[in-house]
């Protein structure tokens, strides 16, 4: 809307330039993400469902009876920020869409539970399938690189497009299996969204830089790392309420959307290993769960016996980790790690 208004009125009124600018826009909206999320969650908080725990699950008892499904309430935000700070394209509006209607469906299991793990995962499918369809609609073949190999790829669309939907599918699990610990889905997604904004806007949508660093060039990728910016702005203000002790909970109203997000801006990178580098713990800790459930259930395979999942129990149950300490260590851990892999990403090739 802003970059819109700037447009009609800069040519009446000099300073309605500065809309235009990108930098300030990403600023202003995360900004105003952030805001509207600290004030505005403690004004819904008593609308929302309350936890009834989670079996098996390690300190469950403790999240029983707290708010939960603040989710829905951050990605509402979310979108009306994008709406208002990021020039609109049809494929970033429908996308909005798809992430508001997967909070949705996250906070009806948040508010009845009444969704099977089998309903959920068709449902993840079915975002990520259309997701995957807006970033490759149009084309008819897409460009790729790789870490470690010079130039890039070109593969017809359909297979890039089952190559994006298994990667958006994964991004939303995993995310979804990190939610347990007070701050940790939502402080492990802020690193995530912070490190794919910069490859986005500085990297892949720069024609200088991508031409230097052999990447194909992409000018649609800029607007996508607007909207990694925004979410961080508005998880820190949902972080301002969920760090421990935290006094309401995102459900999956918040950690599928979010994983979608995810998902979403490593397909738009056109590296699809990028999910490793920027969510290597998200996906030790969430992923490495779903492989062990789905080879025990559907091949009777059993793998990691005695370890726990996701990996956070196993910590606090088998090493006695508290909260904080599963947060603080998952966190630098994955600070560390998404610093490393990034720089082999770009330089070693």
């Amino acid at each position: 809307m802003l970059p819109f208004l700037s447009d009609l009125l800069s040519p009446f009124f000099g300073a309605m330039r500065l809309l235009g600018s990108d930098m300030l826009l990403i600023a202003l909206g995360a900004c105003s993400a952030f805001f509207v999320t600290v004030l505005g969650i403690p004004r819904i908080v008593h609308r929302l469902p309350r936890d009834r725990g989670r079996a098996f699950a390690v300190d469950a008892d403790k999240s029983v009876g707290k708010p939960m499904g603040a989710g829905l309430f951050l990605m509402l935000v979310f979108a009306a920020a994008v709406l208002i700070f990021v020039p609109w394209r049809a494929d970033l509006v429908l996308f909005l869409g798809v992430l508001l209607l997967a909070a949705a469906v996250g906070f009806v299991d948040d508010a009845t539970g009444g969704l099977s793990q089998y309903q959920l995962a068709a449902f993840d499918l079915l975002a990520a399938g259309l997701s995957a369809a807006l970033l490759v609609g149009g084309t008819t073949t897409v460009d790729l690189w790789f870490p470690l190999v010079s130039g890039s790829f070109t593969l017809p669309a359909f297979a890039v497009f089952l190559l994006f939907l298994g990667v958006i599918w994964i991004a939303i699990n995993a995310t979804n299996c990190s939610d347990g610990v007070d701050g940790l889905s939502g402080s492990l997604s802020v690193v995530s969204p912070v490190f794919l904004g910069f490859l986005l806007y500085g990297v892949v949508g720069d024609e200088a830089t991508a031409t230097y660093l052999l990447i194909p060039f992409d000018a649609r990728t800029g607007l996508w790392a607007s909207l990694a910016f925004i979410m961080v702005g508005g998880l820190a203000g949902y972080l301002w309420h969920n760090a421990p002790p935290s006094t309401v909970l995102m459900g999956d109203a918040g950690s599928r959307p979010l994983g979608l997000l995810v998902g979403v801006l490593v397909c738009a990178s056109h590296n699809v290993l990028l999910i490793v580098v920027v969510g290597f713990v998200i996906l030790a800790n969430g992923g490495t769960g779903i492989v062990k459930i789905a080879l025990k259930r559907f091949f009777r395979i059993l793998v990691f016996g005695r370890i726990r999942f996701p990996l956070h129990d196993h910590f606090r149950k088998q090493a006695g980790w508290t909260g904080t300490q599963v947060l603080m260590r998952f966190v630098i851990a994955h600070l560390i790690l998404s610093a490393l892999l990034y720089a082999v990403l770009l330089k070693v090739r």
